[in-house]
């Protein structure tokens, strides 16, 4: 296998009871909508009303039969199966960490898997809490959503932006606050207490701030050819662009937006349109047409695309770690970023036959700081791989379901 650079330069298997934090919380962001102890007396830091606090990350996957409409929870700590909303006609599966999305035509159901985290940039807060159906968004299955602590952006197909209090999902409610004015090419995202966005308009679109409130802020003068996929990281926001992709950032109270270009001219069908990453991670995969796989190190600035072989998903986790690519062949392979040579590769793991270029229902590779998780929709399996110890099968749950849809939450 070749590279062509093109810019220079799990989680313990037993339940960890409630264990608080005593690191201190200075500098937490207004945004945390968790209170703090105020004395010895007052609420415990990171107390979460109706949950439990851990000391290890709270993995769940949610999982979807289009078809029959089940939902499942699969809890990666204890391997528990749970029951949940039946959705059916589901074409694509998102979530933010803890709400899982399930876009259907006749609307967008909402599912709180019960497990999530609070990253205070020195530590991490891990909660679990009950499992539920939290109701439906009246979106079709174009709608884009995005969310951060306090506000959850929902634009439907045709650009319209519905901004939803994250609080009340948390209680179980569906409140729209606001509506924003004109349309949007692409998600409305959440990001230091500001919404980004490219104003709907010709093939070339203009970046756009707003507050919570929707009102108008300062901007980075700067256009995106065709937007299509965002991420984000520690970094910024990554948007992606018919050359490359835009990372903003807040700096020095001002937003900032930084040009990474591919560096040379990319045909419409190897652009990276969609990108997929170990949440909060640099590291960002995406399809380079059907054969190959686009890597972005945000910190580096830097695109890399392997050359691998027909590919059904990718994912990494970034750091040093391989990229993870599942195959047509029904195999995952582990390929080293820098030289492009394949290092590791599982037996077969998909049951059906897979192509390239699926839609989005085709299997999905999800990755944690220890796991990756693969689904077997024919196979009614998901497996969790050990991507640090040559793609070894660490586990595999067997489900009464076809898994089409995944998503791992609680990171």
């Amino acid at each position: 296998m070749t590279v062509r650079r093109n810019v220079a330069p799990w989680a313990s298997a037993t339940l960890v009871l409630t264990a608080l934090l005593a690191t201190s919380c200075a500098g937490e962001k207004d945004n945390d909508s968790r209170p703090a102890a105020s004395s010895s007396s007052a609420t415990p830091h990171g107390y979460v009303e109706g949950a439990e606090e851990s000391a290890e990350q709270q993995s769940r996957l949610l999982l979807n039969d289009p078809n029959s409409g089940d939902s499942r929870v699969l809890d990666l700590i204890t391997g528990q199966v749970h029951m949940t909303a039946r959705v059916e006609g589901a074409v694509r599966l998102g979530t933010d960490g803890r709400f899982g999305y399930l876009h259907a035509s006749g609307g967008t159901q909402v599912l709180d898997s019960g497990a999530w985290m609070v990253d205070h940039g020195d530590h991490i807060h891990y909660y679990s809490s009950a499992i539920r159906d939290v109701g439906k968004l009246a979106v079709g299955r174009q709608a884009q959503v995005r969310s951060d602590v306090v506000v959850t952006a929902v634009t439907d197909e045709v650009g319209r932006t519905v901004l939803y209090d994250r609080s009340k999902l948390e209680k179980g409610e569906i409140a729209s606050s606001r509506t924003l004015e004109g349309t949007y090419t692409g998600a409305v995202l959440p990001y230091e207490e500001h919404l980004l966005a490219f104003a709907d308009g010709s093939s070339t679109t203009k970046l756009v701030v707003f507050d919570r409130k929707g009102k108008r802020a300062a901007s980075p003068d700067v256009e995106c050819e065709e937007p299509r996929g965002d991420a984000v990281t520690r970094r910024g926001v990554v948007l992606g662009c018919a050359d490359g992709a835009l990372l903003v950032r807040m700096e020095d109270g001002a937003f900032t937006a930084q040009e990474i270009p591919y560096g040379e001219e990319v045909p419409a069908k190897e652009r990276a349109t969609s990108f997929r990453q170990r949440p909060g991670s640099d590291t960002l995969t995406a399809p380079a047409g059907g054969d190959a796989v686009w890597v972005l190190d945000v910190s580096a600035r830097t695109w890399t695309r392997v050359d691998t072989g027909p590919v059904v998903a990718a994912n990494t986790a970034g750091e040093g770690s391989p990229l993870l690519v599942l195959e047509t062949d029904g195999s995952l392979h582990g390929y080293d970023i820098a030289t492009g040579k394949q290092i590791a590769r599982t037996k077969a793991l998909l049951t059906g036959e897979e192509r390239a270029d699926t839609d989005d229902s085709a299997p999905v590779i999800e990755v944690d700081r220890s796991r990756a998780y693969v689904n077997d929709p024919e196979g009614k399996k998901v497996f969790e791989i050990d991507y640090n110890d040559d793609l070894r099968i660490a586990r595999s749950f067997d489900l009464d379901i076809e898994p089409v849809l995944m998503a791992e939450t609680g990171r």
